[in-house]
Protein backbone atom coordinates (compact mmCIF):
# COMPACT_ATOMS: atom_id res chain seq x y z
CA UNK A 1 0.00 0.00 0.00
CA UNK A 2 1.27 3.43 -0.95
CA UNK A 3 0.45 6.69 0.79
CA UNK A 4 0.35 9.74 -1.47
CA UNK A 5 0.49 13.26 -0.09
CA UNK A 6 -1.30 15.48 -2.56
CA UNK A 7 -2.87 18.87 -3.19
CA UNK A 8 -6.17 18.93 -5.11
CA UNK A 9 -5.65 19.25 -8.89
CA UNK A 10 -1.90 19.68 -8.43
CA UNK A 11 0.78 17.67 -10.23
CA UNK A 12 0.29 14.93 -7.60
CA UNK A 13 -2.87 14.07 -9.55
CA UNK A 14 -0.66 12.53 -12.25
CA UNK A 15 1.09 10.34 -9.68
CA UNK A 16 -2.26 9.08 -8.46
CA UNK A 17 -3.40 8.29 -12.02
CA UNK A 18 -0.21 6.33 -12.65
CA UNK A 19 -0.64 4.38 -9.41
CA UNK A 20 -4.13 3.39 -10.57
CA UNK A 21 -2.78 2.43 -14.00
CA UNK A 22 -0.26 0.20 -12.23
CA UNK A 23 -3.08 -1.31 -10.14
CA UNK A 24 -1.42 -0.21 -6.91
CA UNK A 25 -3.60 0.57 -3.87
CA UNK A 26 -3.07 4.07 -2.53
CA UNK A 27 -4.19 6.08 0.47
CA UNK A 28 -4.48 9.85 -0.03
CA UNK A 29 -3.53 12.56 2.44
CA UNK A 30 -4.12 16.22 1.59
CA UNK A 31 -0.97 18.13 2.51
CA UNK A 32 -3.18 20.96 3.78
CA UNK A 33 -4.42 18.63 6.52
CA UNK A 34 -0.90 17.98 7.82
CA UNK A 35 0.07 20.45 10.58
CA UNK A 36 3.81 20.29 9.82
CA UNK A 37 4.05 19.07 6.25
CA UNK A 38 7.62 20.38 5.93
CA UNK A 39 8.67 17.68 8.37
CA UNK A 40 7.70 15.27 5.58
CA UNK A 41 9.03 17.35 2.70
CA UNK A 42 11.22 20.33 3.66
CA UNK A 43 10.49 21.91 0.26
CA UNK A 44 6.80 21.92 1.11
CA UNK A 45 5.63 20.55 -2.23
CA UNK A 46 3.75 17.51 -3.49
CA UNK A 47 3.77 14.75 -4.48
CA UNK A 48 5.33 12.81 -1.66
CA UNK A 49 5.01 9.02 -1.82
CA UNK A 50 5.45 6.75 1.19
CA UNK A 51 5.56 2.96 1.42
CA UNK A 52 7.19 0.25 3.49
CA UNK A 53 9.90 -2.01 2.11
CA UNK A 54 10.36 -5.73 2.69
CA UNK A 55 12.09 -5.00 6.01
CA UNK A 56 9.14 -2.88 7.17
CA UNK A 57 11.15 0.31 6.85
CA UNK A 58 9.31 3.43 5.72
CA UNK A 59 10.49 4.85 2.42
CA UNK A 60 9.68 8.47 1.66
CA UNK A 61 10.11 9.62 -1.93
CA UNK A 62 9.91 13.20 -3.17
CA UNK A 63 10.00 14.95 -6.57
CA UNK A 64 7.38 13.99 -9.11
CA UNK A 65 9.59 12.70 -11.92
CA UNK A 66 11.70 10.61 -9.53
CA UNK A 67 8.55 9.12 -7.98
CA UNK A 68 7.06 8.29 -11.38
CA UNK A 69 10.26 6.64 -12.63
CA UNK A 70 10.50 4.62 -9.40
CA UNK A 71 6.93 3.39 -9.84
CA UNK A 72 7.41 2.51 -13.50
CA UNK A 73 10.62 0.65 -12.71
CA UNK A 74 9.01 -1.21 -9.81
CA UNK A 75 5.78 -2.46 -11.38
CA UNK A 76 5.01 -4.20 -14.66
CA UNK A 77 3.69 -1.74 -17.25
CA UNK A 78 3.79 -0.69 -20.89
CA UNK A 79 4.46 2.99 -20.16
CA UNK A 80 8.22 2.59 -19.70
CA UNK A 81 10.00 0.25 -22.14
CA UNK A 82 12.58 -2.08 -20.63
CA UNK A 83 15.52 -0.87 -22.70
CA UNK A 84 16.73 0.83 -25.83
CA UNK A 85 15.95 4.10 -27.53
CA UNK A 86 12.23 3.83 -26.79
CA UNK A 87 13.02 3.75 -23.05
CA UNK A 88 15.30 6.77 -23.41
CA UNK A 89 12.57 8.65 -25.27
CA UNK A 90 9.98 7.80 -22.62
CA UNK A 91 12.25 9.19 -19.89
CA UNK A 92 12.98 12.24 -22.04
CA UNK A 93 9.24 12.87 -22.43
CA UNK A 94 8.68 12.57 -18.67
CA UNK A 95 11.47 15.05 -17.99
CA UNK A 96 10.14 17.46 -20.63
CA UNK A 97 6.75 17.41 -18.94
CA UNK A 98 8.05 17.64 -15.39
CA UNK A 99 11.10 19.88 -15.78
CA UNK A 100 10.10 22.08 -18.73
CA UNK A 101 6.32 22.33 -19.09
CA UNK A 102 5.56 22.25 -15.36
CA UNK A 103 7.82 25.22 -14.48
CA UNK A 104 6.36 27.16 -17.42
CA UNK A 105 2.89 26.82 -15.89
CA UNK A 106 4.38 27.48 -12.47
CA UNK A 107 5.15 31.03 -13.60
CA UNK A 108 1.42 31.69 -13.87
CA UNK A 109 0.95 30.81 -10.21
CA UNK A 110 3.93 32.98 -9.23
CA UNK A 111 2.58 35.95 -11.18
CA UNK A 112 -0.86 35.60 -9.62
CA UNK A 113 0.50 35.39 -6.09
CA UNK A 114 3.40 37.85 -6.15
CA UNK A 115 2.80 40.60 -8.74
CA UNK A 116 0.16 43.10 -7.68
CA UNK A 117 0.63 45.92 -10.18
CA UNK A 118 -1.98 45.32 -12.90
CA UNK A 119 0.13 46.43 -15.87
CA UNK A 120 3.19 44.53 -14.72
CA UNK A 121 1.08 41.48 -14.03
CA UNK A 122 -0.47 41.56 -17.51
CA UNK A 123 2.93 41.87 -19.17
CA UNK A 124 4.20 38.95 -17.10
CA UNK A 125 1.17 36.86 -18.04
CA UNK A 126 1.77 37.59 -21.73
CA UNK A 127 5.41 36.55 -21.52
CA UNK A 128 4.56 33.38 -19.61
CA UNK A 129 1.77 32.52 -22.04
CA UNK A 130 4.07 32.95 -25.01
CA UNK A 131 6.53 30.51 -23.47
CA UNK A 132 3.80 27.97 -22.67
CA UNK A 133 2.35 28.18 -26.17
CA UNK A 134 5.81 27.59 -27.60
CA UNK A 135 6.10 24.40 -25.58
CA UNK A 136 2.67 23.19 -26.66
CA UNK A 137 3.74 23.76 -30.25
CA UNK A 138 6.63 21.36 -29.63
CA UNK A 139 4.12 18.82 -28.32
CA UNK A 140 1.89 19.38 -31.35
CA UNK A 141 4.77 18.61 -33.70
CA UNK A 142 5.66 15.46 -31.81
CA UNK A 143 2.04 14.30 -32.05
CA UNK A 144 1.88 14.80 -35.81
CA UNK A 145 2.97 11.20 -36.43
CA UNK A 146 1.50 9.44 -33.38
CA UNK A 147 -1.45 9.72 -30.99
CA UNK A 148 0.60 10.06 -27.80
CA UNK A 149 4.11 11.23 -26.98
CA UNK A 150 5.34 7.66 -26.68
CA UNK A 151 3.37 6.15 -29.54
CA UNK A 152 -0.02 4.48 -29.69
CA UNK A 153 -0.89 4.41 -25.98
CA UNK A 154 -0.88 7.04 -23.21
CA UNK A 155 2.31 7.24 -21.18
CA UNK A 156 3.35 8.99 -18.01
CA UNK A 157 4.32 12.17 -19.88
CA UNK A 158 0.89 12.39 -21.51
CA UNK A 159 -0.72 12.05 -18.08
CA UNK A 160 1.47 14.80 -16.66
CA UNK A 161 0.64 17.13 -19.55
CA UNK A 162 -3.07 16.39 -19.20
CA UNK A 163 -2.89 17.55 -15.58
CA UNK A 164 -0.99 20.74 -16.39
CA UNK A 165 -3.36 21.62 -19.23
CA UNK A 166 -6.20 21.90 -16.70
CA UNK A 167 -4.46 24.80 -14.96
CA UNK A 168 -4.63 27.37 -17.76
CA UNK A 169 -8.32 28.10 -17.15
CA UNK A 170 -7.52 29.53 -13.72
CA UNK A 171 -5.68 32.51 -15.20
CA UNK A 172 -6.47 35.37 -17.63
CA UNK A 173 -4.41 33.81 -20.41
CA UNK A 174 -5.09 32.23 -23.79
CA UNK A 175 -3.32 28.89 -24.08
CA UNK A 176 -3.18 27.70 -27.68
CA UNK A 177 -3.47 23.96 -28.16
CA UNK A 178 -3.15 22.35 -31.58
CA UNK A 179 -5.61 19.80 -32.94
CA UNK A 180 -3.33 16.83 -32.22
CA UNK A 181 -2.67 18.08 -28.71
CA UNK A 182 -6.34 18.60 -27.94
CA UNK A 183 -7.09 15.08 -29.13
CA UNK A 184 -4.35 13.61 -26.94
CA UNK A 185 -5.37 15.60 -23.86
CA UNK A 186 -9.02 14.70 -24.27
CA UNK A 187 -8.18 11.00 -24.57
CA UNK A 188 -6.03 11.06 -21.43
CA UNK A 189 -8.50 13.09 -19.38
CA UNK A 190 -11.22 10.57 -20.24
CA UNK A 191 -9.15 7.58 -19.15
CA UNK A 192 -11.03 5.64 -16.45
CA UNK A 193 -8.11 5.98 -14.04
CA UNK A 194 -7.83 9.72 -14.66
CA UNK A 195 -11.52 10.11 -13.79
CA UNK A 196 -11.04 7.77 -10.82
CA UNK A 197 -8.23 9.95 -9.48
CA UNK A 198 -10.30 13.12 -9.83
CA UNK A 199 -13.19 11.49 -8.02
CA UNK A 200 -10.91 10.26 -5.24
CA UNK A 201 -9.74 13.82 -4.63
CA UNK A 202 -13.36 15.01 -4.47
CA UNK A 203 -14.30 12.28 -2.03
CA UNK A 204 -11.28 13.08 0.12
CA UNK A 205 -12.21 16.77 0.16
CA UNK A 206 -15.76 15.99 1.23
CA UNK A 207 -14.71 13.65 4.02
Amino acid sequence: MYTLYYLPDACSLATQVILHELKQPVSLINMQDVPDFKAINPVGSVPVLVNQDANNRENVRREGAAIILHLLNSHENIMLPKSGLSRDRAIENIMFANATMHPAYGRLFFISQHITDENTQQQAYQAATQAINGLWHVVELQLSQQDFLGGDAPGAADILLAVYARWGGSFPVEIQLGTNTQKMLSAVQQMPNFLKALQAEKVQAAA
